[in-house]
């Protein structure tokens, strides 16, 4: 069968339309071509207006199109970095944690020397050290303060021995069992120990509380003036404490009566020296021989 002459695109007039359209298109484009060919060739100043015109007028869209595109193309690079930023950060705060970790633990270790270093010289300063023991506890609940020690006489302690730590005075031994001992605490209603002031060696005499602090009262000049911070050591009056042992610190200032804290806390220790008394107990009076 022979193809027919008339070749239209069907019956449907859409596609006519595209069809027209499209010759239209064309014919235009190919006026314009011409006519910017022979622009340029008979007038390129004119030509170079016209070409800044339409490039004026296509930037904006170019750049809109371009960053639409990098936006497109950009769109998995920057979840692989989000995750791969997720990732580094919970590395870096589990980093984190451990340093934390090892910072604590290494300023223990330096607080827990220094401790050890205090003690050692307390220790070496001292050529009347009987035993360093530990302080197995100490009463807090009543107005009574007394602590435990794990020596007794067969390590050389005996009644009346002076308690001391690496900051200052504890206290004096009470009771002494084979292995234990029981220490009255600076901090005791019965305790009463000679000090002096740091400052200008004023003696006075400090005297347990029950409830954690002392009292200082002059041994000796009434409504004496106590500044806060002042300092006040073992005087040796007495012959138990060895003189120079920090007992106390004035909390507030006070006249004739001064409120002070304990410079050793005692639950805050481990280990306790115990040394012998500053002086030797006198030798028993020799007693007549009867008749």
């Amino acid at each position: 069968m022979a193809p027919q002459r008339n070749r239209r695109p069907g019956f449907s007039r859409r596609a006519q339309y595209v069809l027209f359209a499209g010759y239209v298109f064309a014919a235009l484009g190919a006026v314009l071509g011409s006519v910017l060919v022979a622009l340029s060739a008979l007038n390129p100043p004119a030509f170079a207006a016209f070409r800044s015109a339409v490039a004026e007028v296509t930037t904006p869209v170019s750049s809109g199109l371009h960053a639409m595109r990098r936006f497109v193309i950009d769109i998995p690079d920057g979840m692989g970095d989000y995750f791969g930023v997720v990732g580094t950060n919970r590395a870096l705060q589990a980093q984190v944690e451990r340093d934390a970790k090892l910072v604590e633990r290494a300023r223990a270790l330096v607080v827990e020397n220094a401790r050890l270093r205090r003690l050692m010289a307390v220790r070496d300063a001292s050529g009347e050290t009987v035993a360093v023991a530990r302080l197995v506890n100490s009463t807090a609940g009543s107005s009574r303060r007394f602590a435990t020690l794990n020596a007794g006489f067969r390590q050389g302690v005996r009644q009346g021995f002076p308690v001391r730590g690496p900051d200052g005075l504890i206290g004096m031994v009470l009771e002494s069992g084979p292995n234990t001992a029981r220490v009255l605490l600076a901090v005791d209603p019965e305790s009463v120990i000679p000090v002096r002031r740091v400052r200008d060696g004023m003696p006075a005499i400090v005297y347990g509380r029950g409830d954690g602090m002392l009292d200082i009262r002059s041994a000796g000049i009434s409504n004496l003036e106590y500044r806060e911070g002042e300092m006040f050591a073992t005087s040796g009056t007495g012959g138990v404490y060895p003189p120079d042992i920090p007992v106390a610190r004035v909390t507030r200032s006070a006249r004739d009566i001064a409120e002070a804290r304990l410079i050793a806390n005692p639950d805050a220790l481990d280990f306790a020296i115990v040394q012998r008394p500053f002086l030797p107990a006198p030798p028993p009076v020799p007693t007549a021989p009867g008749p």
